[in-house]
């Protein structure tokens, strides 16, 4: 099932689940189908995985130009916050965030076309995020804006007190000085 959110090319897929008293089974993903049901025709080059305690928040990032990244999300174990910040400069939703909850027991995935910021909250100690890519990382072409943007204004549902960022992430810049 795909649920359309507020940008054009950005999906909630909610996937094939099944599960009997021998356990359960998930259709996570299929190429054919996810071209079908959304246009998206890129092709997953690249798969990440990370493993968060409560209160880290990762991103906002992004990889510019020519390896501009397309990413498919979902959580394996746990749950996050997941967002996204429209940042294609002729879009009618430039600069507008999107939020929306992984989980683990939800089982959605969101699909974030190229020209969007990306970031996530844990909302549960010992969460597991996978993410496919449809274009390689190259550190030269990251580029980020910090989490707590007063333009953007995003609740990433942590008391502040317990938010735990990472050096880089901590020395992303404002939106306003985001060139893309």
């Amino acid at each position: 099932m795909i649920i359309e959110t507020p940008f054009k090319d950005c999906f909630i897929i909610k996937p094939a689940f099944f599960e009997d008293e021998r356990g359960s089974f998930l259709l996570e993903y299929n190429k054919n189908q996810l071209k079908q049901l959304t246009g998206f025709e890129g092709e997953f080059v690249m798969g990440n995985q990370s493993i968060s305690k409560y209160g880290v928040i990762r991103g906002l990032h992004l990889q510019k130009g020519e390896f501009a990244q397309a990413k498919l999300v979902r959580v394996i174990q746990g749950k996050i916050l997941d967002v996204v910040v429209d940042v294609r400069i002729n879009s009618k939703t430039f600069g507008k965030v999107f939020t929306t909850e992984l989980s683990k027991e939800n089982q959605k995935q969101i699909l974030i076309p190229r020209g969007f910021l990306h970031g996530f909250s844990v909302l549960e100690n010992d969460t597991i995020v996978a993410y496919r890519c449809d274009n390689y990382y190259n550190p030269l072409s990251e580029d980020g804006v910090i989490y707590n943007d007063k333009k953007l204004n995003i609740d990433w549902k942590i008391p502040k007190d317990k938010i735990i960022l990472s050096k880089k992430d901590m020395q992303l810049k404002e939106f306003h000085k985001f060139i893309i």
